[in-house]
């Protein structure tokens, strides 16, 4: 009666620990991560107000696209200046020249008139560059993802006024323990899933990083070398259906995790 009694109680044990790894099995949550995007900051060469903003946040724009502009008073007066100086040297010049001829000028003289011209000229140039500049054009192609600076506000050199991210520029970060490392590769390709996103969501791993995260500054234990994570990047196959701060779960490889499978 014992043994009979034993044997059940094993049985049910076995049976117990097969419904847990089996649900265990069933609830894997993958690895935990969240999408991001290498942004495309546009700021001026030189402070100003914004008087034009062309875009709003969420706008797909082309490479050439106008974003923005900021007041040009400033570098418009530079400009008139510039041109009246190379005017003046324009004459300088052609009377050196003149001179030169007749032979009642001097060589010297000739030199430091086109000398002088040359400088005007370039100055003229750089004056029009920098009024170029006061009009924001889009780099690249992308979606406008955030406004940092308003019409009417004040925005200081090298300072964005807006960003765009480019579909190509988004990614996925994810950590994953020691343990794991040696399953992954790169350009492995791992099974992606998160809320109201589609079933067939794949990425492809570019980036393992060498070093270790939260690495606890003590000498490594068994315990704490199971602490260890390494971050993990990949590029989605289907960015579109991704948004920036979203979270993830990454499975090592592209087929349907079990989670999926009920």
């Amino acid at each position: 009666m014992t043994s009979s009694r034993t044997t059940l109680r094993l049985l049910a044990i076995s049976a117990l620990a097969i419904a847990l790894a089996g649900c265990i099995e069933r609830r894997d949550p993958g690895f935990q991560g969240w999408v991001e995007a290498d942004m495309i900051f546009v700021s001026p060469d030189e402070s100003g107000r914004v008087t034009k903003l062309d875009v709003r946040e969420g706008d797909e724009v082309k490479p050439g696209a106008p974003l923005y502009s900021v007041d040009d008073d400033l570098q418009l007066a530079d400009l008139n200046q510039n041109n009246a100086t190379l005017a003046n040297a324009k004459q300088s010049y052609d009377r050196a020249a003149s001179l030169s001829k007749t032979g009642s000028g001097t060589q010297a003289a000739l030199d430091a008139a086109v000398s002088a011209l040359r400088v005007a000229e370039a100055r003229v140039n750089t004056s029009q560059t920098r009024l170029a500049r006061r009009n924001g054009f889009a780099p690249v192609g992308g979606t406008i993802q955030q406004i940092y600076f308003r019409e009417g506000e004040m925005v200081q050199a090298q300072r964005p006024v807006l960003s765009i991210m480019p579909p190509g520029n988004m990614k996925l970060r994810f950590f994953v323990p020691e343990t794991e490392l040696p399953k992954l590769a790169i350009g492995d390709e791992v099974k992606v899933t998160c809320d109201n996103c589609s079933a067939d969501l794949t990425a492809k791993i570019y980036f393992i990083a060498t070093t270790a995260e939260y690495t606890p500054p003590v000498i490594y234990s068994l315990d704490e070398r199971n602490k260890l994570v390494y971050l993990i990047q990949a590029r989605p196959s289907r960015p579109d259906s991704l948004r920036v701060g979203q979270p993830i779960s990454v499975f090592l490889n592209a087929r349907t995790p079990v989670a999926d499978k009920r």
